[in-house]
C-alpha cells in the first residue's frame, strides 16, 4: 500500500463515527440476559467473546453460562445507540441511566 493510501486509510478510521450505548447478551440455550453499556458498540462484541472464550470474563454468571452452552448459544444485540451531542458532554451518567432502565425493562443481569 502506498503511503498516500494508507494515510488515507487511517484519516478514515479517526474520522469514523464512534457509536456509544447499551447492548445485550443473550443465551438462547437458558434465555438469560446480560445487558451492559460501551462507549463504543463496534468493538463490543469482539472484545466480550474474547474475554469469554479465554474464561477470564468478570461476570462470573455470563462466564458460567458461556462455559457450559458454547459460544453458539449466544448473540449480541444492540439495544440503544446515544446520540452524539449526549456521548460528548455527558457519556458516561447517560450510560449508566440507559443501563439501569433496559436491566430493568428487560428483566436482565447486568455485565
Amino acid at each position: 500500500m502506498k503511503r498516500e493510501e494508507r494515510k488515507a486509510v487511517v484519516d478514515a478510521y479517526k474520522k469514523r463515527k464512534i457509536a456509544a450505548g447499551i447492548y445485550a447478551v443473550r443465551c438462547a440455550e437458558t434465555g438469560d440476559c446480560w445487558v451492559g453499556r460501551a462507549p463504543d458498540l463496534s468493538k463490543i462484541r469482539n472484545r466480550l467473546w474474547f474475554t469469554l472464550g479465554q474464561g477470564v470474563s468478570l461476570n462470573q454468571a455470563l462466564q458460567t453460562a458461556w462455559k457450559k452452552h458454547g459460544e453458539h448459544a449466544f448473540r449480541l444485540e444492540i439495544v440503544e445507540e446515544l446520540e452524539d451531542e449526549e456521548v460528548a458532554f455527558v457519556r458516561e451518567r447517560v450510560l449508566k441511566e440507559r443501563l439501569d432502565h433496559w436491566v430493568a425493562a428487560l428483566a436482565a443481569k447486568p455485565i
